[in-house]
């Protein structure tokens, strides 16, 4: 079986494949100080779901921007299963060129983004991604990894409004109803989520006058669900196009 996993800043992002089949999927909460041993229980909980168990895999695909954590998972890899490994980076073969200023600096889980969405959809393409940050990728129609752009994510925002501010308090991240919020939850709502929409339809507007073409948008990530369906310029949700990604490279690389 091949086991993908995206660490992020926030949440752990992780796909079980059977074959071409995802047998199972999850979100955790990433922790720096996590060892081996705790992630082994926790992806042994989670695959006991499948029926499955941490020597059932033998390939492990990985992305990671907090290196702490991903040496925890690498060992535990080491200890707990007899598996290959491929650790994603700019260099990995993706079937794309990379044509950032800083190669280096293009984050693993934006790769594998850019490969499943050209592989879905070809290009000129914008992937979106609603994580700790909401990221914006760029592939061009010959299969270039342009660049795009960081904004702050829509829970980081969040609780810097709520903690900058001593008169509001957290505010339940539910889909707003209306843009006049009645109460103050409500309006926290309206203008974190409604205002969070409005910065990717803004972003994805000057990105499609810049490439000269409109071209088709992917939604990902932890909060697609949540604001990618009040984006008018979001034209396809994909939650798990990362784990998709994921298994490409390792396809590609194996």
């Amino acid at each position: 079986m091949l086991l993908v996993v995206d660490i992020g800043n926030t949440q752990m992002a992780i796909g079980l494949f059977d074959g071409e089949d995802m047998a199972g999927d999850w979100r955790t909460a990433t922790i720096a100080d996590r060892t081996d041993d705790e992630l082994a229980v926790e992806f042994s909980g989670l695959f006991a779901l499948t029926g499955r168990v941490l020597g059932d895999v033998t390939r492990v695909s990985l992305a990671s921007v907090v290196p702490a954590v991903g040496d925890a998972f690498l060992k535990m890899v080491d200890k707990y299963m007899d598996a290959k490994t491929l650790v994603v980076g700019f260099e990995t073969e993706s079937g794309l060129t990379i044509e950032y200023e800083y190669p280096e600096n293009v984050g693993a889980d934006r790769i594998a983004n850019a490969v499943a969405g050209y592989e879905m959809e070809g290009g000129p393409l914008v992937i979106v991604d609603f994580g700790t940050a909401t990221t914006f990728d760029v592939v061009s129609a010959e299969g270039a990894y342009l660049g795009g752009a960081i904004a702050p994510g829509v829970m980081t925002g969040a609780d810097a409004l709520v903690d900058k501010a001593a008169g509001l308090k957290g505010v339940s991240l539910e889909a707003p109803t209306r843009y006049i919020g009645r109460n103050t939850d409500a309006s926290l709502r309206a203008g974190i989520i409604f205002g969070a929409a409005a910065l990717v339809d803004g972003i994805i507007a000057g990105i499609r006058r810049e490439l000269g073409v409109v071209c088709p948008v992917i939604g990902t990530g932890g909060l697609v669900d949540l604001v990618g369906l009040h984006c008018r310029t979001i034209d396809r949700l994909e939650p798990k196009l990362t784990l998709y990604g994921l298994k490409r490279l390792w396809d590609l690389n194996n």
